[in-house]
């Protein structure tokens, strides 16, 4: 290990924005902890650069209009294991640029929260290797994540931990730990403000979520908010994110409407969802895992086929969503749950029962104590 702070490697990718909001949360809770040498790194961006902006183009595509597919290759090769012809390949992807940065960097410690294991690999062949850890970012476990190198998994649930164990990984070295999320997702309701400018909501009408930007736009985003905003007791804020075709079109669209709001890209997206009486979204894990922290039920439209349906089954099998295909049968869910208080109550309490706080600092205390060997009451924390 290195003198003085470790030297900690944060490896993630930039297909979406997940498995980049977790390396920060991470990355925020160990310099919380005083250890400044942390770093980044894309490392599929850096080995491959045009290679990978083709990769992902093509992976968003198929995301978008050719969900089928997607969802095809994703159980077709959902079981692989890490030495089969497939699975060599992909964890050997990046190796010879990796190989460089552990030359130059000699980190002590390397974090995945993207599931590409040429760290294990890597150190088969070399001598005082770093240790390294997965976070799963998923609630669906696809076999590209396992790899019998790995020293340590992070998992949302319970209910993961025993399927990776069913795949061959050792119990010892598999934390439920839940999926990291900024601070702020652990402050209660009442201590944060700051709705985003212009927005008033109102307190005698329930508050719908639509998180509407994500990869494009979502199917039938037009129908579900007309028929949304056609019911006077709910009042709709549509989030766009970067879609800026699309926020310009509902605002024209919506721009009479007293109970629809829209907004573009939003920072503080916590406040929405502390302040929401439920969310209509996209079942990523992360989103999920926000939503879970703040009990806030989920109304999943649509899952792409692959990881996504795999978390929307997961979530529905709990009672803490509910599944549809329509613009009818999502608002005919919607209205039918937030005018029923007992129902929502139990939803809550289902959400409550699946969330696991502070997932930062659950995985940092195990870095320490298990990993790095640190005791934290030298470091002040």
């Amino acid at each position: 290990m290195s003198k003085g702070s470790p030297r900690i490697m944060i490896l993630y990718a930039s297909y979406g924005n997940g498995h980049l909001q977790v390396s920060h949360a991470i990355e925020s809770e160990l310099r919380r902890r005083g250890m400044n040498d942390v770093v980044l790194l894309d490392l599929m961006a850096e080995a491959y650069p045009l290679m990978y902006e083709i990769n992902k183009f093509v992976y968003m595509q198929c995301f978008k209009n050719i969900p089928q597919v997607y969802g095809w290759i994703y159980n077709k090769t959902k079981h692989m294991q890490s030495d089969s012809p497939l699975g060599n390949l992909l964890h050997c992807l990046g190796m010879t640029k990796l190989k460089e940065y552990l030359l130059n960097e000699k980190p002590d410690l390397i974090i995945h929260t993207f599931p590409q294991a040429a760290v294990p690999l890597l150190a088969r062949q070399a001598v005082n290797s770093p240790r390294n850890v997965t976070i799963i970012t998923d609630f669906d476990l696809h076999g590209r994540w396992l790899h019998p190198g790995v020293d340590r998994y992070y998992v949302a649930t319970d209910d993961l931990k025993s399927e990776a164990i069913d795949r061959g990984i050792c119990s010892e070295r598999i934390i439920v730990s839940g999926i990291p999320l900024m601070p702020l997702f652990d402050e209660p309701a009442e201590q944060l403000s700051g709705l985003p400018d212009g927005l008033t909501l109102d307190p005698d009408r329930k508050t719908v979520l639509l998180m509407g930007g994500a990869y494009g736009a979502m199917r039938n985003c037009d129908e579900i908010c007309k028929q949304l905003s056609l019911e006077p007791d709910l009042e709709l804020v549509i989030v766009c994110g970067r879609n800026d075709a699309l926020c310009r079109r509902l605002t024209s669209l919506f721009k009479d409407h007293s109970n629809v709001h829209v907004l573009g890209y939003v920072n503080q997206i916590f406040v929405l969802m502390k302040y929401s009486s439920c969310i209509i979204t996209k079942p990523g894990g992360i989103t999920l895992s926000e939503c879970i922290a703040c009990s806030l039920p989920l109304f999943l439209y649509s899952p792409v086929p692959g990881q996504e349906h795999g978390n929307a089954l997961y979530f529905e099998g709990k009672g803490a969503a509910s599944i549809s295909y329509e613009p009818e049968e999502l608002v005919r869910q919607i209205c039918y749950l937030v005018r029923n208080p007992e129902a929502v109550n139990a939803t809550r309490n289902r959400m409550k029962s699946l969330h696991k706080p502070k997932a930062a600092e659950k995985i940092v205390d195990d870095l320490f104590e298990n990993l790095l060997h640190l005791n934290t009451e030298l470091l002040g924390v």
